[in-house]
């Protein structure tokens, strides 16, 4: 009686039907799955409340829709075609995220499939190796002070052209001017830079040359981003 309760309306006698049994399995491994790699992620990593409970779902949501194709290649298509339509109404994430999300529909994929040992062991795995590299700080670049973004302020009669290049070529291995930008209605010029530091503790001594230069006018060091080139 429950099996037909559960029984879709266009299945025929040639049809493979999932149990109730195994479907509330495979949803209810794929949750806790799902809840492991979503713990797994928090350690040590910045995180929004609404990816966390997105990671701990996806799981499940992909094991089920494995499980509904169930050899269908037609509906098998047209779930691709859906899954691809969602990344253009997502913001962009970063490297991190996306291959955590990767993760997680590999886990999903495995567990719908039935094999959910193998959905176990691929979580554990991952999981451990995604702490560890997250614990020994894998990538991070040492020399990232060493990178600096420059913003300095110098008054309008002041020629931007090559004013600074002599204190530059001191204190840095290389630098580039990426914007220059009118201000205080147009008193003021603010040129922006990217340069990498040869020894980041000069800064200072660096940012008191500058101050002489542009008449001790504004001037921002921060550290250079690098979000926009990820990935």
């Amino acid at each position: 009686m429950l099996d037909n309760l559960f029984k879709g309306l266009f299945d025929t006698a040639l049809t493979d039907v999932i149990g109730v049994t195994d479907f509330l399995l495979c949803l209810g491994f794929s949750l806790l799955l799902g809840l492991l790699m979503a713990f797994a992620y928090m350690y040590r990593t910045r995180y929004t409340k609404s990816f966390v409970v997105t990671l701990a779902l996806l799981p499940a949501v992909v094991c089920v829709v494995i499980m509904m194709v169930n050899g269908n290649v037609g509906t098998g298509v047209a779930v691709a075609g859906a899954f691809s339509l969602v990344r253009f109404r997502s913001v962009p994430g970063t490297a991190k995220e996306i291959g955590v999300l990767f993760l997680a529909m590999g886990v999903g994929l495995i567990a719908g499939m039935g094999y959910l040992a193998f959905a176990a062991l691929f979580t554990v795995i991952m999981c451990a190796v995604f702490m560890l590299y997250n614990r020994l700080d894998f990538g991070a670049k040492k020399n990232a002070q060493a990178y600096k973004t420059l913003t300095i302020t110098i008054p309008e009669e002041l020629d931007y052209a090559g004013v600074f290049d002599e204190i530059f070529a001191q204190y840095t291995v290389s630098y580039e001017l990426m914007t220059v930008k009118t201000t205080n209605m147009g008193s003021l010029f603010r040129l922006t830079y990217h340069i990498v530091l040869r020894d980041p503790a000069g800064e200072k001594e660096m940012i008191d040359k500058l101050r002489c230069r542009n008449g001790n006018l504004e001037i921002i060091v921060s550290r250079q981003e690098t979000a926009s080139a990820e990935l």
